[in-house]
């Protein structure tokens, strides 16, 4: 695969940029299998070959390992919006690299797109790709993937609200009972809920409805993939091999 391409599948721009970059001699490159203390080679030719799967490359001074497809953990803080373009909060897609947002696609919008969304004032675990059909997997309700929930009531959880919510509660708009997978209360103002679907403001309106209020929502868990305690708000990660297997087992 020619060098200028393999830039432009990463999302540093246009195959005319790309080549421009590594003309210019920005763009070096190693092996993922080479020695630790091997050196990144510059290559100034846009069309040289190379086996791009492994392959680390630096441009313009930033570290960068080839992957054919995007798979990002993102720790979403508050006060942000999963959406391109937001109304009144930041979009977390300004948390991530250009190169990640500008990722080529066949659809017509460009770069990694949420899997889900979370609420501007929700906290904790957002994945991101570019490959469909994982976000498919992901997000369907027909898979019934597990998400878990740190949720933070208004006033003290009891016994009663914790059994109507796992047998089903009805929303304002929707006929059919909506229940939660699981739910264990963590302290006298806190339960872990566990959704296989996802609804608009699901969980505050289900704690509405048995009469409590959400006062602080954190997703910590998505199928058995957890946010990693040393992940910083606003940090994001490339998923390894390991982890996306935690998610896909479930799905």
């Amino acid at each position: 695969m020619q060098l200028q391409d393999i830039l432009y599948s990463q999302g540093f721009g246009t195959r005319r940029v790309c080549a421009g970059l590594i003309q210019q001699g920005w763009v070096s490159v190693r092996n993922g299998t080479a020695p630790g203390d091997a050196e990144h080679a510059v290559c100034t030719n846009a069309a040289a070959d190379f086996e791009p799967e492994g392959l680390l490359l630096r441009v313009q001074g930033v570290e960068w390992p080839y992957h054919s497809k995007a798979y990002i953990l993102l720790h979403k803080p508050a006060g942000t919006e999963c959406s391109q373009k937001p109304s009144t909060y930041p979009s977390i897609y300004t948390l991530l690299p250009p190169p990640l947002r500008q990722r080529p696609s066949k659809s017509a919008v460009q770069g990694v797109q949420a899997v889900g969304r979370l609420d501007q004032d929700t906290t904790g675990l957002l994945l991101l790709s570019d490959d469909g059909q994982f976000i498919h997997r992901m997000s369907s309700p027909k898979k019934h993937v597990p998400k878990v929930y740190q949720v933070t009531t208004k006033h003290p959880v009891d016994e009663e609200q914790i059994s109507r919510l796992l047998a089903g509660v009805v929303l304002d708009d929707d006929p059919q009972p909506v229940k939660a997978a699981a739910c264990e209360q963590t302290a006298s103002h806190q339960v872990d809920l566990t959704l296989t679907e996802g609804k608009y403001h699901q969980v505050k309106r289900m704690l509405a409805a048995v009469g409590n209020r959400v006062e602080r929502l954190h997703r910590s868990r998505i199928g058995a993939l957890e946010l990693p305690a040393t992940l910083a708000p606003g940090g994001w990660k490339w998923l390894d091999q390991d982890e996306l297997g935690l998610l896909t087992r479930t799905a």
